[in-house]
Parts: C-alpha cells; structure tokens; sequence
C-alpha cells in the first residue's frame, strides 16, 4: 500500500511587505559599489523577472518553531489523527530559529523536537529529528517518510517545511527582496489502496562546482566591525543550473511512475522565479514533445513570496483548501512536484491524489 497525504496545514505570516516598502533601501552591488539606477527601475526589473509583488514577512514575537507548530496542528486536526499516533517528525528548514532583530541561529534543541514539545506529544517512540537540504527540503522529507513506510518502520509521519529568510537577509542586497515566511505541513501515513499516494519520485544532489551557488556571505555595503553573514546567491549560476538539471529530473520521475505526461493535472514548483519555473515547465514539456496544458502551474510567489522550504507545502495547502483562485486538485488527479535549492539539490515526485 503507497503512502498517503491525509491532511494538510499552514501558517502564512501577517505582515505583508510590498515591493513599494523598498523604495527607499540602500542598495549596493556585489562589489559594494553604489548602484546608480534608481530604486524605482530596480523594483520594477525585479517584479518583471521573479513576479513578486509583496511577500510575507513572521510577526517578531514569533520564531520559525512557532510558526512550524501552528502549520502541524492544523494539518493534525485536518488529517483526524491523535498526535501521540505519530511516529516521525520531519522538520525541513535551513536556519533554524532566529529571534527578531538577532542573527545568530539557534537549532538546539532541534526544531523538531521544539515542535514536538510544542504539541505537547508524550510518546517517547515519536522520533523528532530535521533535514538540512535547502529548499528541496520539504519534498524530501515526503521521500524520506514515504520510504520508513514502505519500510514497515513507520505508519504516521509528520513532515513540516518551515522557514524565516527575512532574518537572514542582507537589507542591501537586492536579492533580498526575493526572500520571504511562512510555513507548511502535512501528515503523511499508510494508506489502504494500490492506486493513489506516493507514486515514484528522483532526488540529486550536484555538488562537484555546484556546492557554492547559495552561501552565507558579507553585506554587500561595507560598515566596518559588522562582521555578519547573510543568504547571497548567483542567480545566473543557478537560473542556468535549475534550467538543464530540474526538467530531467521531472522526467525521471514521471517516467518511474508509469503514467503518461497527459495525466499530469497539476505541476507544484519550488516557488523560487516565476520566470525560472516558466521556463522550467517548458523545458520540461519539450522532452516529451508536448504542449504545456492550460492552468497546470499554480503560482503564489506574486504575493508569498520565496519562502523555501515552505513554498511548496503552503501551496498544497492552499489549492486542497480552495484558497488559491483557479486551481483545484481532484480525487484521481495526478500531481507532479518538484523543487531545486542550496545544496545544490534537486527532487521531483509523482503523486496521485
């Protein structure tokens, strides 16, 4: 019997911040020069590419753990299940907790086990542990569940993807405004039919030039004695990465599943660029010949935002729940995730609901 989603839960942070709100930030480049075209023609370069409009930033009394518990208690209570059933806890971030205003990470206990301490489980045979894969995390976490079921070794899993980027953001980075909150759950557990769940899925990781694409780095404005680091990328680097390796990746796992492009009715994208996941989805389509179907790739970056790990789960949550205008996902409907991160990672999984 294949792995089953049974419910689902997130926490999409209250304070919105719009791409108006940069307006005046002090911007400098990789180089720490000033940058000499004005905010307004950055802001509007920036929308043009990624397609963010505003995105959503954890209210300060609140760390990446709590948002994380919210998130798992809804998708407890949607799943109907007694949390002392639960036999693994899953939490896939990157950073840890991060206090507001302070940027030193603090994962111990880990956030796993914070969660778990926060839903007040009991059973000391719930083993709570985190995954540490960028923003494919989450996605991986679902192959890692699925396969302690298929093992025997579990029943009930859950498995969280959680994340606060505006705290390790450099507020003189133009990349930050790409970065973004929230959380995303889902209760994962065995189900009692052959035909929907967990179908196939591909994972990689590229790390022989690639490891180095997404790092911790020095602000791009030079202040002296501040020695922090924040989140840095090479966009290009990746945008090109993500192009050739993220479709191949796609096809690996469609092609285990055993069902053709044609029953694909949703494709659920790291929410990263909206351009890049465009292009991904094309790239995609063109190995199999085929035209890309109307409406098959849900988009919440305009307003959310890229909150990694959390992209994904959210916008699971959101279409099972109605709450994304134009999209549903049906009994029967085959779904196609698939992410790409830090690492650098890549996965993919064929699920039909």
């Amino acid at each position: 019997m294949k792995s089953i989603i049974t419910g689902t839960g997130s926490y999409i942070p209250k304070i919105i911040k719009k791409n108006s709100d940069f307006l005046n930030r002090e911007f400098y480049g990789e180089k720490n020069e000033s940058l000499e075209v004005s905010n307004e023609i950055i802001i509007e370069k920036f929308k043009g590419i990624t397609g963010i409009e505003e995105r959503r930033y954890l209210e300060p009394e609140l760390q990446n753990s709590d948002a994380a518990t919210i998130a798992s208690k809804i998708a407890i209570q949607s799943a109907n299940i007694d949390p002392e059933e639960i036999d693994q806890i899953i939490f896939a971030h990157n950073f840890g907790d991060i206090r507001f205003n302070d940027k030193q990470s603090d994962m111990l206990p880990s956030l796993a086990s914070r969660v778990k301490h926060l839903l007040r489980i009991k059973n000391p045979n719930c083993v709570a542990y985190d995954i540490i894969f960028g923003c494919p995390g989450w996605l991986q976490g679902i192959i890692q569940a699925d396969n302690f079921i298929q093992a025997g070794i579990a029943k009930k899993c859950l498995v969280i993807g959680a994340e606060t980027l505006s705290r390790v953001v450099d507020p003189h980075d133009r990349d930050s405004m790409i970065y973004s909150d929230g959380a995303g759950a889902c209760i994962l557990e065995k189900g009692n039919k052959t035909n929907n769940g967990v179908l196939s899925f591909a994972s990689q990781s590229f790390t022989y030039d690639e490891a180095n694409y997404l790092f911790f780095g020095k602000s791009n404005k030079i202040i002296p004695n501040i020695h922090t680091r924040y989140i840095k990328m090479y966009g290009r680097k990746i945008y090109e990465f993500s192009l050739n390796n993220v479709p191949n990746a796609m096809k690996t796992a469609l092609d285990k599943s055993g069902l053709p492009i044609e029953k694909i009715k949703k494709i659920l994208i790291h929410q990263a660029n909206e351009k890049m996941d465009e292009a991904i989805i094309k790239r995609f389509y063109q190995l199999y010949d085929s035209k890309i179907p109307v409406n098959i790739m849900p988009m919440s970056i305009q307003k959310l935002g890229n909150s990694s790990v959390a992209t994904v789960p959210t916008l699971l949550d959101m279409i099972l729940k109605r709450n994304l205008a134009d999209h549903e996902i049906n009994d029967g409907d085959a779904v196609l995730f698939a992410s790409v991160g830090a690492g650098m990672n890549i996965n993919a999984l064929v699920y039909q609901f």
